[in-house]
């Protein structure tokens, strides 16, 4: 996905007109206007390595990683699509950002690729700061996260033992063809603020 299509992606087309989900049917809600399907970061955690450990998400999202994508962009990709399905409110959502950083990290590891970007335009920012899903985070914590993604290493209690069990079952996958840039499937989805679709 090159910078042009996630700025698309981010704008949301389609934006509703302010007051427009007071006329949404309240006998079909959307997915995110229902209970959510976690309510617990642990539960939810595993559900997100679940999702980025299947072969349609996993193999992609490593193509994308070694050819330089930031992993705040794969971070937020996932967790806003599975936001929209109606899998968690925006209070987890948004305690999952750090653990799903870590998880592409612990996965880009596994398939040893370097040089990890933590999040766009890093190497001109003079203050690390960066925001993800209205969260902004500081530059401690952006330092942290690179320090791990340079040293290789996951800070300890973010993968659980079933996760540690399955980075070493996840099979090795062929490095890209060099110079060929990896094309990154892009899902249309609706802007969070967007009104409800039929069939969702």
């Amino acid at each position: 996905m090159n910078e042009e299509e996630f700025e698309e992606f981010q704008s949301g087309m389609g934006r509703p007109i302010a007051g427009q989900s007071l006329t949404n049917d309240p006998g079909n809600p959307a997915p995110f206007e229902k209970a959510p399907e976690f309510t617990e970061l642990d539960s939810a955690s595993l559900y997100i390595w679940e999702t980025i450990t299947d072969p349609e998400i996993y193999a992609p999202a490593m193509e994308a990683l070694s050819d330089g994508q930031p992993i705040m962009d794969l971070v937020q990709l996932v967790l806003k699509s599975e936001f929209q399905k109606g899998m968690f409110n925006p209070d987890l959502m948004v305690m999952l950002i750090e653990p799903t950083v870590y998880m592409f990290m612990a996965l880009a590891e596994r398939q040893d690729i370097d040089d990890l970007v933590i999040y766009r335009g890093e190497e001109e920012d003079e203050e690390a700061e960066e925001k993800i899903l209205g969260v902004t985070f500081e530059e401690e914590k952006i330092k942290e996260m690179k320090e791990a993604a340079q040293s290789g290493k996951v800070p300890a209690g973010i993968l659980s033992s079933k996760m540690k069990e399955d980075l070493l079952d996840l099979p090795d996958l062929p490095a890209p063809p060099e110079g060929d840039p990896v094309p990154v499937p892009v899902q249309e989805q609706p802007s969070l603020m967007a009104a409800p679709q039929e069939g969702i």
